[in-house]
């Protein structure tokens, strides 16, 4: 039986030590770290309970850095971080998981309407930021992915992992909430500058 000796035109792929494997990993993700935190802090709504998130967010994703072969590493990212958030979230606010179904609310929108738009011109950020915390999680996640964060529809469908329409569908529910969240302070304003 012929042995098989390795070829030194092709160089065997050496295995990363742990040091280089950490400093591809910082290379890599720690120039999303401010958009994980900025995701963990729109879904559990608390400063601490961000960081406390993002940072086992970050640990997770090291501990599978090395089932990441390349590509978008934000979305790669926030998807770990979105996980990491729902089991924290599950584990300790589970009532945030039940929402009730109320028709006017989940009227789908006027397609022209833009109340992201109107509400950073017209609203101030504290009126704005309350108003994206009422909405309900699985509404404000995209909202914030994709008004916020600026991911695209398909960037946001592989990070939730959801079908497109689904997405689609939130989204369009979300922006209705945060209008009808928004209009009494759009009218208060509007009635002080007459």
């Amino acid at each position: 039986m012929m042995k098989h000796s390795h070829d030194s035109r092709f160089p065997r792929k050496a295995p990363l030590t742990d040091s280089e494997r950490l400093a591809r990993f910082e290379d890599i993700m720690l120039p999303h770290m401010a958009v994980a935190y900025n995701l963990a802090r729109w879904l559990t709504r608390q400063e601490q309970d961000a960081s406390d998130v993002t940072q086992e967010a970050m640990v997770r994703a090291f501990t599978f850095f090395k089932g990441y072969h390349g590509g978008d590493a934000r979305s790669w990212l926030l998807a770990i971080v979105r996980n990491t958030c729902y089991t924290w979230l599950r584990k300790n606010r589970s009532h945030e998981f039940s929402t009730s179904f109320d028709l006017d609310l989940h009227d789908t929108e006027d397609p022209a309407a833009n109340p992201e738009q109107a509400a950073v011109q017209s609203a101030s950020q504290e009126v704005l930021r309350k108003a994206l915390e009422e909405i309900p999680l699985e509404f404000r996640e995209v909202l914030v992915l994709r008004e916020l964060e600026g991911l695209s529809y398909q960037e946001i469908c592989g990070v939730t992992e959801l079908p497109i329409g689904t997405v689609m569908s939130r989204l369009a529910r979300a922006r209705t909430r945060l209008q009808r969240i928004l209009q009494p302070h759009q009218d208060g304003e509007t009635k002080h500058d007459l």
